[in-house]
């Protein structure tokens, strides 16, 4: 086991490099555990139907940002020019992000006075409140939480829900494996409620109090729901927000205990 505790993040793939970058950018080291795995799925009659159907959708909602590659990929095959009228909706500004560059669209976020990036938060837009009879289509992945599909239909809305990637969760490699179950680790990065349930199964009651840093307060509800003692909620799921949490709560840490070493002099 290495000396240095260092920051776990969960992340996977290039978000989870960004993120890292960000994290060390604060002079903290960082050990990636890629917790879950992402691939898009093949595509299905039913895809195909909602594609080359795509001009009848009056919304789009896309869950994540992989979501938003899957739709730019199948839109840069059935539709060289976007067909007009239709409204986009992401539910973080990675997403958004995504839509943006790859398709060149205006894409609705979370409003900021909801603090956070989250399908709540989302579904607070006023342009969601009255669906009567609109066709929407929900661009996710495989499983899932079911609030959007649900609260979307019950306002009215006609919702097609696709599924275009599947997420496997891996399990960590030995070293990482005792890492979380001795919490020989300076604080805990974690932006899915998926990742955080399986994370609970590795951590043992040391790693259970160490500073887990989460992107949004329904997180920070599951967290302690998993006996995590006290989670601390970023401004957001942006590299950004979360190295910023990272820092302040590594050095709240860092300041306790030299408090207790002064206590002990």
């Amino acid at each position: 086991m290495e000396t240095q505790p260092r920051v776990v993040i969960t992340r996977p793939g290039e978000r989870g490099a960004v993120l890292a970058a960000a994290i060390a950018d604060y002079g903290l080291p960082v050990a990636r555990f890629e917790a879950m795995s992402v691939e898009a799925l093949p595509e299905t009659p039913e895809q195909r139907a909602a594609w080359l159907d795509f001009d009848q959708f009056r919304r789009v909602m896309v869950v994540s940002p992989f979501a938003a590659e899957c739709l730019a990929e199948a839109l840069d095959r059935f539709w060289p020019q976007l067909p007009v009228g239709i409204d986009y909706y992401a539910v973080g500004a990675a997403t958004a992000a995504v839509l943006h560059e790859r398709l060149g669209v205006r894409v609705h976020v979370p409003p900021a006075i909801a603090g956070e990036d989250t399908s709540e938060a989302l579904l607070t837009l006023g342009s969601l409140r009255a669906l009567d009879h609109e066709k929407v289509l929900l661009v996710a992945g495989e499983g899932g939480r079911t609030l959007f599909a649900e609260t979307l239909a019950a306002r009215g809305a006609r919702v097609t829900r696709l599924a275009v990637y599947r997420r496997t969760l891996q399990p960590p490699e030995p070293a990482m494996a005792e890492c979380l179950a001795t919490g020989h680790f300076r604080a805990l990065v974690v932006s899915s409620g998926e990742i955080l349930d399986y994370l609970a199964r590795w951590c043992a009651g040391a790693a259970l109090n160490q500073p887990l840093i989460v992107s949004s307060a329904r997180l920070a509800t599951l967290a302690g729901k998993l006996g995590f003692r006290d989670p601390v909620v970023a401004r957001g799921a942006t590299p950004t927000a979360l190295a910023a949490a990272v820092s302040n709560a590594c050095d709240s840490q860092e300041a306790d205990v030299d408090q207790d070493d002064l206590e002990k002099g």
